[in-house]
C-alpha cells in the first residue's frame, strides 16, 4: 500500500510542477492545488499506515497502546488542508484580478507592473480643477 501511495505522490508532484511551469494562470492555480494535495498525502504516508486501533489513550494509561495510529501526521494534515485552502483561495483571487486588469491569463502578457496612466482631459484644464 505504501508503494501505491508513493507512486501517487510522485505523480501529483510531477503533474503539479508541470502545470506550475505553464503559461496560463489557470494552470498555475491547478498545479498549486495538486502540489498541496501531494504534500498532504506525503505527510499521511510518512506517518505510517496502521490498521489498528484509533489514537485514543485508554483510561489509566499515559501513552498510546501498541498498534495505534500516530495522531501527529493526522493533525498536521488537517492544518495543511486549511492553510492550503487559504492559499488556493488567495491565488484564485489574485489570478482573477490579474485577468481583470491585463485582459489575459497569459503570463507573458504581464509586461508591466504599473497601471496605465489616466486619460488627460481635453481643453488644457489644469490638474486639481484650478484655473
Amino acid at each position: 500500500m505504501e508503494l501505491l501511495l508513493a507512486v501517487t505522490v510522485g505523480w501529483l508532484y510531477a503533474c503539479g510542477l508541470y502545470l506550475l511551469l505553464r503559461r496560463t494562470l489557470a494552470q498555475v492555480v491547478i498545479g498549486l492545488a495538486l502540489l498541496t494535495n501531494g504534500t498532504n498525502l506525503l505527510i499521511f504516508t510518512a506517518g505510517g499506515l496502521v490498521r489498528g486501533r484509533p489514537p485514543l489513550v485508554e483510561r489509566g494509561n499515559e501513552v498510546l497502546a501498541a498498534g495505534a495510529a500516530d495522531p501527529l501526521p493526522q493533525a498536521l494534515i488537517l492544518t495543511a488542508i486549511v492553510i492550503g485552502f487559504a492559499v488556493q483561495a488567495f491565488t484564485m483571487v489574485l489570478a482573477y484580478r490579474v485577468y481583470r486588469s491585463v485582459g489575459s491569463d497569459d503570463i507573458d502578457a504581464l509586461t508591466t507592473t504599473e497601471p496605465p496612466p489616466p486619460p488627460v482631459a481635453a481643453g488644457g484644464a489644469a490638474p486639481g480643477g484650478a484655473e
